[in-house]
Formats: C-alpha cells, structure tokens, sequence
C-alpha cells in the first residue's frame, strides 16, 4: 500500500466537493432563482448532494417540472446569478491549506480538473487566490470532452509534464473515479464532499478513500 502510495509524482483534483467547498454559494444562487420563480427556497442539506453534478442538476432539483426551453432559461439564470457572488461563502475544505504547503514545499505539481465551466472555474481559483499556484486547471470547456471522459485528466498530466501513472486524482463523484481509472491514474474518493445517499463509493474501484485531505499527505509520502 505505501509503496503505491509512495510512487504519485504529481496532486489533481476535482473542484466543487474536493478542493473547494461551494455548496454554501451554489446553493445561495439556486434558492435566489427559486425566489425569483416565486418557489420556496430549498434547505442547504438537500442542495449539497447534488452540488458536484453541476448547474443541470440543480435546476433539475429546483424545477424538475420545466420544459427544455424553459429549463436552458433558468440554467443560465442560474449561471449569471452565481457567478456574481461565486466566492462569498466558498471556502478550501478544512486541511487543504496544510495539504497544498506540504505539496509545494515538496515541488510537487498540483492542479485542478474540473466540469466546471472555464470563466467560473478561473475566477473562482482567482477570488481564492489558488490560479497562480496551481500548475494546470483543466475546465468542463478546455476540452470537447468532460469527465468521465479521460481526456481531460490525460491533458492535465501533459501540461505538468507527468505520466498518468505518476498522477493521483481525487474527487468526489463517481464520474472523477471512472475518468481517473481509465486514465491510468491512483484514484482517490473525498468523503468528505457531496456524496448523495445514493452513492456507494466502496463500488467505484478507487485506490483509497480518504475523510479528511490531510490524510492526502501521507498517500503522496510527505512531510506534514
């Protein structure tokens, strides 16, 4: 175990529920276009499990009863809405400070992979104060295709000049594990993000499961 560990060169990880807890801004926007829509706002608990599925599945959540023209009008209400308060509650996971200092410290590439679209991804790393310290950040758009698709965890490896094999990725879903295997890379499962009562992330086949990302430092074999 600690010699698999022992052998990833190179930290990437999903965004929303890995890196950055924004289900605090996300679900601010949704309840702002619910309230708009004249519906009641939604309790924080029953937003966060859907948070890592993106804009689609919030307004699913929120309006699962519109049709597809009116579905596209209130995603992109949404959108607007949250990127103008996209980093007032947003924080890093508690422990990712400690995780990112023993990374660096070690000159050990990081970076971000990401569903997200660009402008909100690169914004939001910016108001964190996180773009100019990540190696690479790899967004829903960079690429034609997204996760679960590999591609976009391919492409990441090669802008920070690492082999998959090298790479471990971290997520929170079962779309970042599948993109991570079948891009040759150590997988690992952030428990504490936004997994739904209908996740069974002991199924998805990833090397390691973790509750805390401080425990991240001893996969990659750091000092703390």
């Amino acid at each position: 175990m600690n010699a698999a560990r022992s052998r990833a060169q190179a930290l990437l990880l999903d965004l929303d529920g890995t890196l950055l807890d924004t289900a605090p801004d996300m679900g601010s926007a949704l309840n702002r276009l619910l309230e708009e829509s004249g519906r009641s706002p939604l309790a924080a608990e029953a937003i966060r499990p859907h948070v890592s599925h993106g804009a689609a599945a919030l307004i699913r959540l929120g309006f699962a009863d519109r049709e597809p023209e009116e579905f596209e009008r209130l995603r992109r209400r949404f959108l607007d809405l949250y990127a103008d308060a996209l980093s007032v509650a947003t924080r890093p996971f508690v422990g990712f400070d400690q995780v990112l200092a023993a990374v660096e410290a070690a000159q050990i590439p990081w970076g971000v992979v990401t569903n997200k679209p660009g402008y909100l991804t690169e914004a939001l790393l910016t108001a964190q104060d996180l773009m100019l310290r990540a190696a690479c950040v790899v967004a829903g758009d960079t690429l034609a295709r997204r996760k679960p698709h590999p591609e976009p965890l391919l492409h990441a490896a090669q802008l920070i000049e690492r082999k998959p094999a090298q790479c471990l990725y971290v997520g929170d879903s079962e779309r970042d594990i599948r993109a991570g295997r079948a891009a040759g890379m150590q997988t690992v499962v952030a428990r504490f993000g936004y997994l739904g009562e209908s996740d069974r992330p002991d199924t998805w086949q990833a090397d390691g499961m973790i509750d805390d990302p401080r425990e991240l430092i001893d996969w990659l074999a750091l000092e703390p």
